[in-house]
């Protein structure tokens, strides 16, 4: 699967597309193919790791997960056993971490 990843803080010249392993899928979680993700000034500091706060949330020294995105839409890849009210091949959108990857993990609404 691909990704834009950053490894370290810096400008945007630290991001690059790399493949990295198919998540995954916990109990309580769906796996999306990502069609869509939106970016916002949020991410803008995440890559940055500044203002120096936002390393509280994204890691002190490097960041913590290295995909950018939150804002996802796509289609359910897979779903966890648990989930019940959406199945493979349904259209979602939603939030989840990492979400300028081909796929995207996250916890499912009301599972």
């Amino acid at each position: 699967m691909r990704a834009i990843v950053h490894d370290t803080y810096g400008p945007f010249d630290v991001l690059g597309v790399r493949d990295i392993p198919k998540p995954v899928v916990a109990d309580d979680a769906v796996l999306v193919r990502v069609r869509t993700a939106g970016l916002h000034i949020g991410d803008c500091f995440g890559v940055r790791g500044a203002p120096f706060p936002v390393r509280l949330a994204t890691g002190l020294l490097r960041p913590k997960h290295g995909i950018s995105g939150f804002d996802v839409a796509g289609t359910v890849d897979a779903v966890g056993l648990g989930v019940k009210k959406i199945r493979p091949g349904e259209e979602v959108f939603g939030a989840c971490k990492g979400a300028c990857a081909a796929n995207c993990r996250d916890q499912a609404p009301d599972a």
